[in-house]
């Protein structure tokens, strides 16, 4: 009897020790994902002071863009995710953490945020996260363009703060959240503060989103800013999709209250079309119109224009990589490019060949 008991007593410690490790192994611990992208780019005007744009300052050079790592960890309520970018992109993107090295091979912390689920409906986040505003993204991979619009270079980036996004019904999504000034992860220097809410739809029967966005504060230079931005997605079929952003961006110098006229403004309006012959190979017509007429972004240093640029990238996919050849063509008002030899000129055309891969 005693040498069964104990058969028994040790039978059931390696039931409990096994049940312990099938248990663990259930879901990992940490969620391990990441992004690589390269690209070639050649300028037609001989040069690499054409870019305006994000992330494609080169010409007849081979580059290298970003490689992404993000690590997301769940417990219990809660959640934290790590996002972390190695190389130039990753630079540009938090440029106030690399003042004057945009083309360093630096790395960044693209974002980091603890989230905690405090009702069914509502989550809170703390820390910094990619910006709500505008439709296109930092890493290359979730773009169907390589190249950047005007829209987002010249929009925020990123927001460090605090944010609450509530599910209000099926179809209705908010977010309320307050963060640093644009783009910087630390502001001790500075007492201001930025708003920024979303409004999301997103209809059952038809293939339908929408975001209202919105973002407010006095930059680091103490200007009031206001921008509201609009995003659209709508699938007529499994071919054909398009995307829509608009946005205005609003700024009013209350240092100056005698000044007569304190206030300017920049927006753009961009429309994208996606055609996916199979799943193999798709095409992306990209058109944008970016008004810069206060001269602030683009067309500082001159009396203020706009521009007009026209994109078409071919996407083919073999598994999780996607080669994307590209032209681009872009149309100003005034002569804010030039030639190999220095002459200005209206326009500047590119082609590149970007190739990115994610796991």
């Amino acid at each position: 009897m005693k040498k069964l008991f104990l058969a028994a007593f040790a039978a059931s410690q390696i039931s409990f020790a096994y049940s312990q490790t099938v248990d663990s192994t259930k879901s990992p611990l940490v969620n391990i994902s990441g992004s690589a992208d390269v690209y070639y780019k050649y300028n037609f005007n001989g040069n690499n002071t054409d870019n305006k744009t994000s992330f494609t300052n080169s010409q007849n050079s081979f580059e290298l863009g970003m490689f992404s790592l993000k690590a997301e960890h769940s417990f219990q309520k809660g959640s934290i995710v790590a996002d972390l970018g190695f190389g130039r992109r990753a630079a540009e993107f938090s440029y106030n953490d690399h003042p004057g090295d945009k083309g360093s091979m630096e790395m960044a912390v693209k974002q980091l945020y603890l989230s905690y689920q405090v009702l069914d409906k509502l989550k809170i986040s703390m820390g910094s996260f990619a910006t709500h505003i505008g439709y296109e993204l930092v890493d290359a991979y979730q773009n169907r363009n390589y190249s950047m619009s005007y829209m987002f270079s010249n929009g925020p980036f990123f927001n460090t703060g605090v944010k609450a996004d509530i599910t209000i019904n099926e179809h209705l999504t908010a977010m309320l959240g307050i963060f640093n000034p644009t783009d910087f992860k630390s502001a001790s220097w500075s007492n201001s503060k930025y708003i920024g809410a979303q409004i999301g739809y997103s209809a059952n029967t038809t293939p339908l989103k929408l975001y209202l966005n919105y973002l407010e504060g006095r930059d680091t230079a103490g200007v009031q800013n206001h921008q509201l931005d609009f995003v659209a997605l709508y699938n007529v079929s499994d071919v054909i999709g398009f995307g829509y952003n608009g946005t205005v961006s609003t700024y009013k110098n209350t240092r100056e209250k005698e000044a007569i006229d304190n206030s300017a403004k920049w927006w753009g309006s961009a429309l994208y079309m996606n055609i996916d012959f199979n799943k193999t190979i798709g095409l992306t017509l990209r058109g944008e119109y970016f008004d810069d007429a206060d001269a602030l972004k683009t067309f500082a240093g001159t009396d203020g224009g706009h521009v007009m640029a026209g994109t078409i990238s071919v996407n083919y996919k073999v598994g999780n990589l996607t080669i994307i050849p590209e032209f681009r063509l872009d149309k100003a008002s005034v002569d804010i490019f030039n030639k190999h030899d220095g002459a200005p000129v209206s326009t500047s055309p590119n082609v590149l060949v970007a190739a990115t891969y994610h796991f």
